[in-house]
């Protein structure tokens, strides 16, 4: 049994910390300064949080080991289940030309490309992440963005940056029950304690976005749009949290903003044109309703599976085929000190092979049945899956390369050490609590798994400020989500979604930090608002 030492250099803190930050920051460097490709910068902070966790932190050679493997395992399956089989259904629809039929609806909707942006990377990007998560919303929409005509950079830059706003409620609430779980805070209280963080964020988003693609002068003439999206959008997240709970939030605050959008456009277009391609819009055909059903029907067949995967009682079902394996020399190994816990903790590394309950799996029926509806015969389909893995193969190498390195620095006690760092900030702790979850997200790529690591850390570091926990924990997830935008496995698949090359992975880094930092740094600014300020608009 190994305990953690979070101030395993000179008893020290702050040089603890400071060493522990290195993998991080070499990470950055390489990706952001070096631009070396995202898969050997990850491999290159795993054998650099490898040496410092078994060096510096006292971490056993089995455990290190260990944890890597399970983080690459965990990256393996579930993440890359999914995203493989997100790529595989965008793929087939492809091949079989129904994509064509796809873009031809959506343009009928509207040929304005902002609107795309704010219908598809914002609104049914939101869908997925509520109803999926882990790596979904970006693959499936990054794919469809790009495929409607918008730039393949512009695409994994936009679906990226709109993966935000839905986050904290994704998976069906996942985050906000693994929070609410570990530590012991009421559920309906946290959810709607986010839940008067968020919207703010979703207030913004669409606007935000819009700007960033088009600039200030071409956003005007869309504005009404982005108003109905937005408000719609954070309006229903805001009554769901609050009254209902995480489960739903993010599915019926999409369906709200894709219906606000379309409701509009049946009286409203825009004053201008953005992006306006005449030379393909002449030669798109006018498709039958049952043409553009059946074109549609893979992806109504994704949200059926995604819906009744997530459903309890099949959920239930589906889980009890669920193969678990207790991770030799991590499982109950390795013990989490105070301040993190109340008392010593032995730490569970249990690997759940949940190969018929997992998200990834459902996806890959529809994308099997949506396969045979459209036409695409098995030994088609095989090929395109071939294809698809050929595609994904450097994407799958960094994404289990990046859980790795997030798993070695978690059961090593270095995150753990980073985090105590930005508890000693004392009355700004508000602020940088979100810089808390953001760097939790980064590390880990999961709002999940970052309130898992640091959500009992907020709650001990608030109630010893004299601060509301629940503002603390529910800062953690809120703005932790600006944290994934920069994370690798996010890159990789936004990457991979678009068809863009490998070597474009630090350009897209190096475009989505500037924009993770800023929203980080105005969540921070509203908790400090309202632990300051206003902190009876928390539960």
């Amino acid at each position: 049994m190994w305990h953690q030492n979070y101030t395993a250099v000179s008893g020290n803190l702050w040089l603890s910390a400071a060493v522990a930050a290195l993998p991080i920051l070499l990470l950055f460097y390489l990706i952001a300064v070096r631009r070396l490709a995202a898969w050997k910068s990850a491999l290159a902070a795993l054998a650099a949080a490898f040496v410092i966790a078994c060096g510096a932190f006292g971490a056993p050679v089995a455990v290190a080991v260990a944890s890597a493997l399970y983080g690459a395992a965990f990256g393996l399956f579930p993440i890359c289940w999914i995203v493989l089989s997100a790529i595989f259904l965008y793929r087939l629809t492809v091949e079989s030309g129904q994509f064509e039929v796809i873009k031809d609806s959506i343009a009928h909707l509207t040929d304005d490309k902002r609107l795309h942006v704010l219908l598809i990377a914002f609104a049914f990007g939101a869908f997925v992440e509520g109803a999926a998560g882990f790596g979904a919303p970006v693959a499936i929409a990054g794919a469809m963005l790009a495929g409607v005509g918008v730039r393949a950079f512009d695409a994994a830059a936009l679906c990226l940056l709109a993966n935000t706003a839905p986050v904290a409620f994704g998976s069906i609430g996942i985050p906000i029950i693994t929070l609410a779980g570990l530590t012991g805070l009421p559920l309906d209280k946290l959810s709607a304690s986010v839940g008067r963080i968020s919207p703010i964020l979703s207030l913004m988003i669409p606007l935000y976005l819009t700007v960033v693609f088009a600039g200030w002068r071409k956003t005007r003439a869309v504005l009404p749009a982005i108003a109905a999206v937005g408000v719609a959008f954070a309006g229903t997240q805001f009554v769901v949290a609050n009254f209902h709970g995480p489960y739903l939030t993010d599915i019926l605050a999409s369906l709200a903003a894709m219906g606000a959008l379309v409701a509009l456009l049946q009286f409203w277009k825009p004053s201008d044109d953005f992006f306006h391609e005449d030379a393909a819009l002449a030669q798109r055909a006018s498709h039958s309703a049952a043409v553009v059903l059946r074109a549609w029907t893979p992806y109504l067949l994704l949200v059926l599976f995604v819906l009744l995967w997530g459903f309890e009682p099949v959920r239930i079902r589906l889980e009890s085929m669920t193969l678990r394996l207790d991770v030799p020399f991590l499982h109950e190994q390795v013990m989490r000190m105070p301040p993190v816990v109340k008392e010593a903790t032995a730490t569970t590394a249990v690997f759940k092979f949940d190969w018929l309950a997992a998200a990834g799996t459902g996806c890959m029926f529809a994308a099997i049945l949506g396969g045979l509806v459209v036409g695409m015969r098995p030994r088609q389909m095989a090929r395109v899956f071939a294809a698809t893995l050929r595609q994904l193969a450097l994407p799958v190498l960094t994404i289990a390369s990046v859980l790795g390195f997030a798993f070695l620095m978690n059961y090593s006690g270095m995150t753990v050490t980073l985090g105590l760092a930005f508890a000693a900030t004392g009355w700004f702790f508000p602020f940088f609590s979100a810089f808390l979850g953001w760097l939790g997200v980064f590390v880990t790529g999961s709002d999940t798994s970052a309130n898992a690591l640091f959500g009992n850390l907020q709650v001990v570091t608030a109630q010893k400020l004299g601060l509301n926990p629940l503002l603390t924990a529910a800062t953690n997830s809120a703005a932790g989500v600006m944290g994934k935008m920069i994370s690798l496995q996010s890159i990789a698949v936004a990457v991979a979604a678009t068809g863009m090359p490998h070597s474009d992975e630090s350009k897209l880094f190096r475009w989505t930090i500037k924009h993770s930092l800023l929203l980080t740094a105005v969540i921070g600014l509203i908790s400090m608002v309202f632990a300051h300020l206003t902190p009876w608009v928390m539960p």
